[in-house]
């Protein structure tokens, strides 16, 4: 197995080196963050380099560079200190290709070099989270029409997207799950934002759906097939989480590296201090550990070698790791990483949103080890 990025991933790497290269960009993210602000100029600037076609078959115009690719950008955003969880629904649009209907489909890619949020998914309920069997959002067929009637909750990019797929319960037989691609702006639909600990730069909302108006034309694959498309679905957003979290734990530890090659305390600098030497043993283990994981978790994807359990437990490790060095970051950095708006408080606060979104570190286990244990059967 060979890590060493090809011509074309090195080239696409140091055209985000260079963008970053460009500005501070780091008191733009401060600002967004702080306003609960979608950092959309910066995100117009990385789908100008292609970011948004990544995993885009060259037949809707895209690169169809695979994971190892997205893999390669995302650790160059990490450690440049960029919020890439902003970022998730871009390489999903692949998936508006394989199901979509045309008009769907031309709806989408519309979207892209604009940076504007375009599309997610919405499956969480109150009382149905990880599992769907308590889902109660409806469908229901009535003169020609489908009627949308539900409540979702914890939707993310709900209040700056302009279509969501919706996953509902047909009313008449609640074991079929469809999805259908909503358009946000339709009568019935109501948003109400929530405050969120972490990744505060996109959005987070209780949104319900009373009587919503649909045609036979907005569903979203076939009837009755939303569950399996989602669970196929999960694989991707969980790669996508694990590679983010592993960026901002290598932008942690570099910044704490050369603070404790520069501060100094009785004398010397406190890189020289044991007990700083520990964590940052400890934090470079750990690094080589996720790096190792992201990669060959993206080599095997590029192969079709990925196994059912190798994303969950890819994310499980990434967040909790990350979590541990930056936690490590903030202690060696001391009193400048929590007063002010510096970067690796940030991640503290995100990542830590991280072990529950895309699934919780619960639903991680039983997978990865569900996984396992039909390996030996």
């Amino acid at each position: 197995m060979d890590f060493r990025l090809t011509e074309d991933q090195d080239l696409m790497v140091q055209a985000v080196r260079e963008l970053m290269a460009q500005e501070n960009w780091e008191p733009y993210f401060a600002e967004c963050d702080a306003k609960h602000e979608y950092p959309q100029r910066f995100v117009q600037a990385l789908c100008e380099l292609g970011i948004d076609t990544l995993l885009l078959p060259e037949s809707a115009g895209g690169l169809d560079a695979g994971w190892t690719t997205v893999a390669a950008v995302w650790e160059e955003l990490g450690r440049q200190g960029v919020p890439t969880y902003v970022l998730y629904q871009l390489p999903t649009l692949g998936t508006v290709v394989e199901v979509g209907t045309p008009a769907q489909q031309e709806k989408i890619l519309s979207y892209l070099g604009t940076g504007k949020q375009i599309w997610n998914f919405a499956m969480t309920e109150p009382g149905a989270g990880s599992s769907f069997a308590a889902m109660s959002t409806t469908y229901t067929r009535r003169d020609g029409k489908v009627y949308l009637t539900g409540h979702k909750t914890f939707i993310t990019s709900s209040a700056g997207v302009d279509q969501l797929v919706v996953m509902a319960r047909n009313a008449e037989d609640m074991d079929q799950y469809t999805e259908w691609f909503v358009d946000m702006s339709l009568p019935g639909i109501t948003k109400e934002p929530l405050e969120k600990l972490g990744l505060r730069m996109d959005s987070c909302c209780e949104i319900y759906f009373d009587q919503v108006e649909l045609r036979e034309e907005d569903m979203f694959g076939q009837e009755g097939q939303g569950f399996a498309r989602t669970v196929a679905d999960f694989d991707l957003e969980r790669f996508l989480v694990a590679a983010c979290d592993y960026g901002w734990a290598l932008c942690a530890y570099e910044d704490a590296l050369r603070y404790a090659n520069q501060r100094e305390q009785g004398g010397q600098a406190i890189g020289r201090y044991q007990l700083i030497q520990d964590k940052i043993a400890r934090m470079r283990i750990a690094l080589t550990n996720m790096r190792n994981m992201v990669f060959e978790t993206a080599w095997k994807a590029d192969n079709d070698l990925l196994g059912k359990g190798d994303c969950s437990m890819l994310k499980l490790y990434c967040t909790q790791a990350a979590a541990a060095v930056v936690d490590d970051a903030i202690q060696i950095l001391g009193g400048i990483a929590v007063t002010g708006a510096h970067r690796v408080a940030r991640f503290y606060r995100d990542l830590r949103v991280e072990r529950i979104s895309g699934g919780t570190d619960e639903m991680m286990v039983l997978t990865t080890a569900r996984a396992a244990l039909k390996e030996y059967r």
